[in-house]
């Protein structure tokens, strides 16, 4: 963890005890560095602490209905806080959680249903500010495979 490493404190939080376990393994000795198995949502409800920036990398953001979590997370930055996720391109037409079955998740022996929160650039915008974020970007980047899902890329910050 680049942050860590330059003296940020980092927690990470995840849903998976799988990938908590992993991150654990992989960043072990990295001072600065905390990974909490739980829900995003449990978890900015029930500390204090605020953040000078909450990233989501094809998790959170995605796997959480917006309207539960974004005024969790607006609560949890300092003011002028960032927040930014990525998650994949919403599929043409998409407009809110489509379910997403499969043994996706490692260490199920049998299938999962999850709901991914599907909007385009300007429905994540209209959300975000809605909870009171500004200097909203958001935007897809291309795919460098023609014909495969590009990335969403959103960027926030509450207001200063």
């Amino acid at each position: 963890m680049y942050l860590a490493r330059h003296g940020v404190e980092v927690t990470g939080v995840d849903l998976s005890p799988v990938q908590v376990e992993r991150a654990r393994r992989w960043w072990d000795g990295v001072p600065g560095l905390t990974f909490v198995h739980a829900d995003v949502r449990d978890y900015l409800a029930a500390h204090t602490q605020v953040f000078d920036a909450i990233y989501s990398v094809w998790g959170a953001v995605w796997f959480t209905d917006p309207e539960q979590l974004l005024p969790l997370v607006a609560e949890r930055l300092v003011p002028g806080g960032v927040l930014a996720f990525s998650q994949a391109e919403p599929a043409p037409g998409a407009c809110g959680p489509p379910p997403m079955r499969g043994k996706w998740l490692e260490g199920r022996e049998h299938e999962l249903t999850v709901l991914r929160w599907q909007y385009a650039p300007e429905a994540w915008t209209g959300l975000l500010k809605r909870h009171g974020f500004t200097g909203i970007h958001a935007s897809v980047l291309e795919a460098p495979e023609p014909g495969k899902p590009g990335t969403l890329l959103v960027r926030a910050r509450t207001c200063a």
